[in-house]
Formats: structure tokens, sequence, C-alpha cells
């Protein structure tokens, strides 16, 4: 006989699926939820390879390339800001959908431009596709991952972020050695499109709505129809509970992040997301460049360089899955932040002396150290920080620091490096970390674990309360 799960509140929505121990089916729905972070960072670290074959097709100057490069950031930053709040009014299914689409016309649209006016404007749709995409993906996982296990859950977008960057060079492997030279940036940036439609299609078939967040916003009839799909039991909605738009129901405001009960792990998302998105952005975004001034100035020495450099990437992913629960998201990201610091400081006053294989050593310890930590806390962070009312809010402002980082990372550092040089930048780039580990030492907010639909729902009915004594 089937499970009968009695619902008088949104809060036995969330319960439930806090005490659900998962499987097969769910791990392979967050996969499909997270298969939007693998088109995001492909699409990211695409044009990274093709660099040098579309200055050359566009005769760009470096500011131009630049502005190619930010397009993107500009535009995710946008998407995040505003796709946040809109995940929090119209719900995190039709947000899954309507992002992808955005990503599958942009990728085609950028691969096959002709000029410089029309490469900018796809790159800023691509930009905008994938700005949506983080806030309602983390969002999803965060209220469909039981609570024992959201934290690791959630961190499995790093993982798959370094993924996707690796089958950016094993996918360019091929067609630059059928020749494609010039055109390779097209058919990198271009291919993005096809994981774009398989996720799309994957999610229109198998995902469905938040329940906690159809519990607070469509009434609890249509979270239990969800959870009587998802889970395979029997609901029953008492009847006097029963409401197609709950009471409480209000438009997620960005103000209420900032208000006394969130500012403060609104500051340490904000410094974490923002810093470690300048160090990546800075090293991560050029480990082709990176790989050809180390190894040689050959093409595939960029391809196998930066293919070697985000398999450490990996590993700092998969190891930081595995101690989220033990460790926390703010631990990981003080430990990450030490491992960066250190390696740049020895790239920094050591280069001279270092043979090319510990050179390549301590950046790839960088790259470890960062997506170990603070590469992945903090969107972790963002996501398992606020309540499910106002979580796609609080994942849009995180995402939207992290393209303020990189959209700083793009543009600015390689104009650094032309004036002062590679590694004087990198003496240059150890505030950022030093900045996000200062911060992280300071601010004591751990969010896995944290009983976060409990603390705010108690905090509501005391300010209601305290507004109805008045």
């Amino acid at each position: 006989m089937k499970q009968e799960l009695v619902i008088r509140s949104a809060k036995d929505v969330s319960d439930f699926v806090d005490e659900q121990a998962g499987g097969r089916s769910t791990f392979l729905i967050v996969m499909v939820a997270l298969g939007g972070v693998f088109v995001d960072a492909y699409d990211f670290t695409s044009l990274g390879i093709g660099v040098p074959a579309l200055t050359k097709t566009f005769g760009l100057s470096p500011i131009e390339v630049g502005s190619v490069t930010a397009m993107m950031a500009i535009g995710a930053f946008i998407g995040a800001i505003w796709g946040g709040k809109a995940t929090d009014k119209v719900g995190r299914y039709k947000m899954f959908l309507v992002d992808l689409i955005l990503l599958v016309v942009a990728a085609l649209g950028a691969a096959l431009s002709v000029n410089l006016p029309m490469l900018l404007v796809f790159r800023f749709l691509l930009g905008l596709g994938v700005g949506l995409d983080f806030p309602v993906a983390l969002s999803f996982i965060a209220e469909f991952v039981n609570r024992r296990k959201r934290g690791a859950g959630v961190n499995l977008w790093q993982l798959m972020w370094y993924v996707a960057a690796s089958c950016t060079g094993l996918i360019a492997i091929p067609f630059y050695f059928a020749g494609f030279g010039d055109d390779l940036w097209r058919v990198a940036v271009g291919f993005g499109a096809l994981p774009a439609l398989i996720i799309l299609i994957l999610r229109f078939k198998y995902v469905k709505e938040s329940a906690p967040w159809a519990a607070q916003n469509l009434g609890l009839a249509e979270a239990a129809r969800i959870l009587e799909a998802t889970y395979k039991i029997r609901t029953r909605v008492v009847q006097d509970a029963a409401q197609r738009v709950p009471p409480l129901r209000e438009q997620a405001a960005f103000g209420e992040i900032f208000t006394s009960r969130f500012i403060k792990r609104t500051i340490l998302v904000s410094v974490i997301c923002a810093t470690q998105s300048l160090e990546y952005f800075a090293i991560g975004f050029n480990l082709p460049s990176i790989s050809q001034a180390l190894f040689g100035k050959e093409f595939i020495n960029a391809i196998v360089g930066a293919i070697a450099f985000n398999a450490f990437g990996i590993v700092g992913a998969v190891l930081g899955v595995a101690v989220t629960k033990r460790m926390g998201a703010r631990r990981m990201a003080i430990a990450g932040y030490v491992l960066v610091l250190l390696s740049l400081l020895a790239l920094f006053r050591l280069h001279d002396a270092l043979p090319i294989e510990y050179t390549g050593l301590l950046v790839g310890l960088m790259i470890l150290g960062h997506a170990f930590g603070p590469g992945a806390q903090g969107m972790t962070m963002a996501a398992l920080s606020y309540p499910t009312r106002i979580r796609g809010v609080g994942t849009g402002w995180g995402q939207g620091m992290v393209r303020v980082g990189s959209i700083t990372g793009f543009y600015f550092f390689p104009l650094l490096v032309a004036a002062v040089g590679f590694y004087n930048m990198i003496g240059i780039l150890m505030l950022a970390p030093a900045l996000g580990l200062v911060a992280a030492l300071l601010i004591k907010w751990e969010p896995v674990g944290a009983t976060i639909e409990e603390s705010d729902a108690q905090h509501r009915t005391e300010d209601a309360v305290l507004e109805g004594n008045m």
C-alpha cells in the first residue's frame, strides 16, 4: 500500500522533502537540473580556446577582445538579478525552460556572427540565459534534495562546471585536427546549442515544479499533486487548510536580503561570490593562453593544457562534495582561500626560479583550492542561506556578484597583464582571496544543515504578533 501524506500546511511539504532518503531518480533529476550549469560553463569557457582565431577573424584590438568576453558577463549579471526575482515569482519550472531556449538560440547566433556588433548582441543574450539559469537551478536543488544531503547536492554544480570546461577542449581537439583553423571558435561556441537542446528536452520531460515553492505560491493541492507524481505516494490535503493562494504570499524583494535578519549572510555571500569570481576569471578563463606560455605556442598546447588544469578543478570539486556535510561551506571556503593564496604567492615570488612543471603544478593547485573552496561555496551559500519564498532573489543576488567579479576579470585583467606583466598581475590578484578569507573568518554564518524554513516561519510569526500588538 502506498504511503499517505497528510498535508495541512506548506511546512508539511517542506518537512516531507527534508526527510526523503533520495535515490537514483533523485540524483538523475539533480543532474538534469545542473545540466544548465554544464551549458553555462561550456559557453563561458568555449570562447577562451578560440580567442586567437576570433581575434584574427574580426581583427580585434585588446579592448574589443575584452568587450567580447565581458559582454557575456554583463548579460549574465542582468539575467541573474532579474532572473532571481522572476524565479520566485513564476516558479522554477517555467524559468528552467525559458533560459535554455535562450541559450540554444544565442549559441547558434554567436557562432554564425558575421561582424563584431552581431557577435556582441548574441554574446549578451548568451550571458542573459546563463544568468537566468543559475538562480533557478540551485534554488530547485535546494528545495528538492533532503536536508542531510542538500549542501553536497548543491555543491555538485562546481563539479559540473569543471567537467564542462574540460569537455570544451575535448570537443575542440577533433575539429582542430580536421583543419577548421580560423573557424574553430565558431564550432566551439555553436556546439553549445546541442547540450542545451538535450537538457531542454530532458527538463521538459522529467522535471516538475518545486513542491515547496508550489505550496507557498500555487496552493497545497498543487504541491500535493507534484509530490504524488515525483515520489509515487498518496496525499490528502486537509480541506480547511487547502488554499489556492496562501495568505502569506507576497512578491519577493531584494530589500529583504539586506534586512537585519539576513544582512550578515548576504555580505558574506557577496564577498565570497565576487572574490572567487575575480580569482577564477583572471586565471581560469585564461588557462589556454597560460598553457601556451608554459608549454609552447602550438595551439594544441592551449587545448591539452587547459584540460589538464581543469582536471585539478574536478578533483577539488569531488573532494568538496564528499566533505560538505562534515566541514560545512564556510570552513571549506576558508581552506580553499588559504590554498589559493599560497599558490598565488608562490607563483608571484618564485616563478623565475621554478621549473615549468612546478609552475604548472602551482596553477593546478590554485584551481584545486578554488574548486574545493570559494569557487563552489559562494553560490552554495547563496542557495542555502534564504527561505524558499526569497531563495531565488538571494541566489540571483549571489550570481550577480559573481558576474561583477567576472566582468572585472574578463575586461580589466587582460589590460593589467599588458601593463605590468602576468606575474605582477598575480601579485595584485592576491588581494581578492585575501579579502574573501577575512570575510569568511569574521562572519560566522554556516548554512549547511541550518533549519532555514523553520527559522523563517518563527520570525514571521513573531513579526505578525508584534504588528498586531502595535
